[in-house]
């Protein structure tokens, strides 16, 4: 009995050492331009249950701001979506990446 309890036991690690875990590359990015205002849009019906409207930002693309539209995303519960923003840091301008709270 402690055998299979053993074994099972090492298979739950093994395959948890498996999985393979999500990681997020984030570049910062700080420019000296204040972006435009957002956009004012209208999401759409949403596609499935369980997704939430994540509105559209600037980003910065070969020297100018351009508008990304907004778009569903996969809920997770217990969790707050924080959207895509710009904030001053000093005389710049700094991206926040959107992310889950």
């Amino acid at each position: 009995m402690k055998t299979k309890l053993l074994a099972a036991t090492l298979l739950v690690t093994l395959s948890a050492a498996l999985v393979p875990t999500v990681s997020q590359a984030f570049v910062n990015i700080e420019i000296g331009v204040r972006p435009p205002p957002p956009r004012y849009e209208v999401a759409p019906p949403p596609p499935r249950p369980h997704v939430i409207w994540v509105p559209g930002y600037w980003q910065w693309d070969g020297g100018q701001h351009v508008w990304v539209a907004g778009r569903y995303i996969g809920e997770r519960p217990g969790h707050r979506w924080v959207p895509e923003h710009w904030v001053q840091h000093g005389p710049n301008w700094r991206f926040v990446p959107g992310h889950w709270r």
